[in-house]
């Protein structure tokens, strides 16, 4: 796992959110000043600064909430603003360092975990009554206990996790259909500007598909490189048959990059590599510290087993 502050730097700020970095055991007047400073107002986004799975990603709403997320982080994270575009989607991106232009190889689009009111039940019942919504009953209720007494009046939807994360509770619907030539041309402009950005998913949100083509009414909220899934795997209607071969694609893909790569950037030796998975082991239990319904994943495991998506 790497830095997320030092990814968003490799981005052209008009592209990106606001963003701070907050040190683990800054004070917190001192988060305070530089939030000011920053003009960044509530709603915000907290989220560690190296981080997997939206592992403790938390949207917060007042000063209180800043506070209690200050107080639970063991690691640096970062504070963003929220970005209130209604979209999201992850949207896979490559280019041979020896070809002009990129492609776009699969497009994921992220529906929220959400519910429905009927006028009678609580949100925790009608969470209870869906398959997936389910997985997610522990952790909702932990982190907002309102939850088990909130009726929601017939037809009214509530968004209860307001980011794209298929650990989170988030349906991922493979929208690949959207490639078309606009899309590509727009998004191969904006990633040629991103320096040494070959391979990987930017997670986009957007007002409409029309406009995102055009490159307007957008927001880059994560960029993943090398170690990113197509995700557009994990829509229900796919096969494993269907995974397996599009994660084989892009380890293709990524094959013939690092080949073409390898006198520029080298390769991670034996040694690195074992103290990496070792230390991004030590990193995910910090982040998952006194947070409940998180399950760890087992230390040596393949970058791509590792985000796979588990039930909390």
């Amino acid at each position: 796992m790497e830095s997320k502050k030092e990814i968003y730097d490799l981005i052209p700020q008009e592209f990106y959110p606001k963003t701070l970095l907050i040190t683990y055991g800054m004070d917190y007047k001192m988060i305070r000043n530089k939030i000011a400073q920053a003009n960044l107002r509530f709603p915000l986004i907290g989220k560690p600064d190296i981080g997997m799975r939206g592992i403790a990603v938390k949207k917060l709403h007042n000063w209180h909430e800043l506070n209690e997320y200050v107080l639970d982080s063991k690691v640096d994270f970062l504070i963003q603003e929220f970005i209130s575009y209604e979209i999201e989607a992850g949207i896979f991106y490559y280019r041979l360092p020896n070809k002009r232009n990129g492609n776009i190889s699969g497009i994921v689009l992220k529906e929220f975990l959400a519910v429905e009111g009927d006028g009678s039940s609580t949100v925790l019942e009608l969470l209870a009554r869906d398959k997936r919504s389910i997985l997610q009953l522990a952790t909702l209720q932990s982190e907002y206990p309102q939850l088990s007494s909130l009726v929601l009046p017939g037809g009214v939807r509530k968004i209860l996790v307001p980011y794209g994360n298929h650990s989170r509770g988030a349906k991922f619907i493979d929208a690949s259909f959207r490639i078309n030539e606009e899309l590509v041309n727009c998004i191969d402009k904006i990633c040629q500007q991103i320096n040494g950005f070959y391979y990987g998913r930017i997670d986009v949100r957007f007002n409409s598909w029309e406009e995102l083509s055009k490159g307007k009414n957008f927001s880059i909220i994560e960029l993943n490189g090398a170690g990113s899934e197509p995700t557009h795997i994990y829509d229900p209607k796919h096969s494993i048959v269907f995974a397996w071969r599009e994660i084989i694609r892009h380890a293709k893909i990524l094959y013939r990059i690092s080949m073409q790569n390898q006198k520029q950037c080298g390769y991670i030796n034996f040694y690195s590599g074992v103290k990496m998975i070792y230390e991004n082991y030590r990193h995910i239990k910090l982040l998952t510290r006194k947070r409940k319904g998180i399950k760890q994943p087992f230390p040596f495991v393949s970058p791509v087993f590792s985000s796979w998506p588990q039930a909390s």
